[in-house]
């Protein structure tokens, strides 16, 4: 969580989790989600709100939700089937669901059928987008499992390593590792600079874009600090951003994720897949490779060295991933969550433009 990304002190309204986890809901139930899955793609947003990943969370994603099913590229009501199984390997065909709707069902499938084989992995086809990738790997947790999932959106963003034309999305890749008494290891990064979405954050909220993180559209790299360009008008750079840097890492990695989340899936390469993104899931059981308390014991030996040891000067302790989000999660579940005053403007706005029951603070 770069400070830049969040909500500036003087523009924030703090909202109680279960305010703004009942105006989502209603939005959509509204937008034609049964009961059930208007609470579960809520949850996904919401968790993703909690733990400071606000580009991720209700701020960016509803509007775009709710545009996607007026011209209904979204299916509110998608009739999910199975298309291919095994003991331990299923792939799923989305029928244009939301990835926050689809995609936990995806993962709960993984984690039961490691709970019988020791390793699950489910595969999904035409699904949209599937919001903050460490929803995923932190269900598999909960069952003392180490959790993967990655997301193969589309090829329209990200340029390959010295290519002047876009192939992949941001392609994100996300896992998961229980602990013991120190919070999870969970890790959860776009293949590119930086998450597209929080280019959108810093539009709202107006800070710039660092050097390397985007390109004109012949695939230059833009080395100053710019304010974000609108979509259609830059591409993005692997992580790494130049050769020189290391950008051929998160070329492969991106590389990896459209294998896996799209091809494996049968939903095809992302630059050319045209009904829906792809996903992957995995779960692995511990205690089908090592005892869960050995294994709990040692990973909080890893993570407490690493959040122990002396920072350097200008800073104050060092974090491994998740922790921090963890720390964020418990703070606003108790001050509420800081929401920039024009996203709560745009949820009434929305609740008169939809005839909605709600209102926020």
């Amino acid at each position: 969580m770069l400070k830049r990304f969040l909500v500036p002190e003087a523009d924030q309204v703090l909202i109680k989790e279960e305010v703004i986890r009942a105006a989502t809901e209603e939005i959509f139930r509204k937008m034609g989600q049964t009961d059930e899955d208007a609470a579960l793609s809520t949850d996904v947003l919401l968790t993703s709100d909690l733990r400071g990943c606000e580009s991720h969370g209700v701020s960016n994603m509803l509007r775009s939700y709710i545009r996607g099913y007026g011209d209904e590229t979204i299916n509110p009501r998608p009739d999910v089937k199975v298309i291919r199984e095994s003991l331990v390997s299923a792939t799923l065909d989305a029928d244009r669901g939301l990835g926050i709707q689809v995609g936990p069902k995806a993962m709960q499938m993984a984690i039961d059928k490691a709970e019988e084989t020791g390793i699950g992995s489910v595969v999904v086809q035409h699904c949209g987008h599937a919001g903050m990738l460490a929803y995923y790997p932190l269900m598999a947790i909960g069952h003392d499992m180490i959790g993967v999932s990655m997301h193969s959106v589309g090829g329209r963003l990200q340029v390959p390593t010295f290519g002047a034309e876009a192939v992949y999305g941001t392609n994100p890749i996300a896992w998961g590792v229980p602990a013991g008494e120190l919070p999870p290891f969970v890790f959860d990064i776009a293949t590119t600079q930086v998450a597209a979405n929080k280019l959108m954050l810093t539009r709202r909220i107006g800070s710039h874009l660092e050097p390397g993180w985007i390109t004109d559209l012949q695939g230059e790299p833009i080395m100053e600090n710019v304010n974000s360009p609108e979509y259609g008008e830059f591409l993005m750079l692997p992580f790494g951003g130049t050769r020189e840097n290391g950008s051929h890492k998160g070329y492969g990695f991106a590389t990896i994720v459209d294998i896996m989340g799209g091809i494996l899936s049968g939903n095809g390469p992302g630059h050319l897949a045209k009904d829906g993104y792809g996903l992957f899931m995995m779960a692995m059981k511990v205690d089908a490779f090592v005892d869960v308390a050995d294994f709990k014991k040692d990973t909080d030996r890893l993570l407490e060295r690493l959040s122990t040891m002396k920072p350097t000067k200008d800073h104050d302790r060092v974090y491994y991933a998740g922790l921090m989000e963890h720390e964020e999660t418990e703070k606003r579940r108790q001050e509420g969550i800081p929401y920039h005053k024009e996203v709560v403007e745009w949820f009434n706005q929305t609740a008169k433009d939809l005839d909605l029951s709600y209102s926020l603070p």
